[in-house]
């Protein structure tokens, strides 16, 4: 598919819609025969209906449209960006006491960004930032359970009856917490330092969850890494660099968002 960048450049008709199969194209979904074909299939949705008719336009700001069943975002001004957060960097966007924010890491950006979450200033890695203020509310909302991984280095080893406590669900102080996968990457036994690095998969956003969670089984954590946001992977984004979601990461975060 093409860029971001490439898809908010798209020209408009002077009616400031577009003949689908040309959006289409354009978005780097296939060749303009190739998405006429799709349309005739019944394979291209807008606003939830099939649309077939060659020719049809559509207002690409705000037409909701599934193609194959997967979504293709709209084409707006906005940015939705992932930052690898590194260590001691705060979230926030300006801090009091003077500490490095996240506004320090994306100075050069000319849009009005905010964070959809928080990562705590000792954890590193994914945080998504936005100029979209509504999707960085529902993103950021708990009632919309999106899957968040996180890489933990914890003291001691990790056995498996931890592993099944954790997978029944503890309860904090401010309530319980759901884990939907946990598991041992590396165990502590043979390793001198006595530690293990556990992968878990949580979609609360609670103050210090993780942290919270692996000292309350037992496990209290040395270095935490978020690693993945519903679909979207950190990988080998480098720290404290900055990519776009690709259209298909997109596409899948608005779906869950109801946007």
């Amino acid at each position: 598919m093409n860029t971001p960048e490439e898809r908010r450049t798209i020209e408009l008709e002077e009616d400031g819609q577009i003949r689908l199969q040309k959006l289409l194209a354009k978005s780097g979904v296939a060749s303009r025969r190739k998405c006429e074909e799709l349309m005739l299939d019944g394979l291209v949705e807008v606003n939830g209906e099939v649309v077939s008719r060659l020719g049809t336009k559509v207002d690409p700001a705000t037409a909701v449209i599934h193609v194959n069943g997967k979504r293709l975002p709209p084409i707006n001004a906005n940015v939705y960006l992932v930052l690898n957060k590194p260590r001691g960097v705060v979230s926030t966007m300006s801090d009091p006491e003077g500490r490095r924010t996240i506004s320090d890491l994306v100075a050069d950006r000319p849009e009005r960004l905010f964070h959809v979450g928080r990562l705590d200033t000792d954890t590193t890695g994914l945080l998504l930032l936005t100029n979209d203020g509504d999707f960085a509310h529902k993103m950021a909302h708990p009632s919309y359970e999106v899957d968040k991984t996180y890489v933990a280095e914890v003291e001691g080893e990790v056995f498996p009856n931890v592993l099944k406590k954790l997978r029944a669900g503890v309860v904090l102080e401010d309530g319980p917490v759901e884990v939907k996968q946990v598991k041992v990457i590396e165990a502590g036994r043979g390793n001198a330092k006595g530690r293990s690095i556990v992968e878990l998969v949580i979609h609360e956003g609670r103050n210090r969850i993780v942290r919270r969670l692996l000292a309350e089984v037992g496990h209290p954590v040395i270095r935490l890494t978020r690693t993945q946001f519903g679909p979207v992977k950190l990988g080998r984004l480098p720290l404290g660099e900055i990519r776009e979601l690709t259209t298909d990461e997109l596409g899948v975060l608005l779906d869950a968002a109801q946007i």
